[in-house]
């Protein structure tokens, strides 16, 4: 594998993954807009996110139900997830290379990202 060429392959991605990601929030804002737009916000009383928004697979099906909110979460979910295959790209190019060192530092690298996503 050329340098350049893993260098071209994870800028489209962190470029694609940054535009796709903010393409579904985009939607899921005009869509929660065209279903609340009209509606005078209540201030008053904190209202926390929905207990289904709270997980991976409950927005996951909150946006495949078409609900804004969970396309909204959705969006963030896969701009969160951007880095995240970067570095498992990167785990991956450092192998083809026999270089081990990189391996085991990206490796630590990704086991701290998932860690503070999943365990913190």
């Amino acid at each position: 594998m050329d340098d350049r060429r893993i260098e071209k392959a994870i800028s489209i991605l962190l470029r694609g993954g940054v535009l796709f990601s903010a393409m579904v929030v985009l939607c899921g804002g005009i869509l929660y807009l065209a279903q609340f737009g009209n509606r005078v916000p209540d201030n008053h009383v904190f209202h926390g996110e929905p207990t289904e928004l709270r997980s991976v697979s409950g927005t996951i099906r909150a946006a495949l139900s078409g609900r804004a909110g969970g396309i909204i979460q959705l969006g963030l979910l896969l701009l969160i997830l951007t880095p995240i295959i970067r570095v498992v790209i990167s785990v991956v190019a450092f192998a083809a290379e026999h270089d081990y060192m990189y391996v085991t530092f990206t490796l630590m690298v990704l086991a701290v990202l998932l860690y503070s996503l999943t365990g913190a």
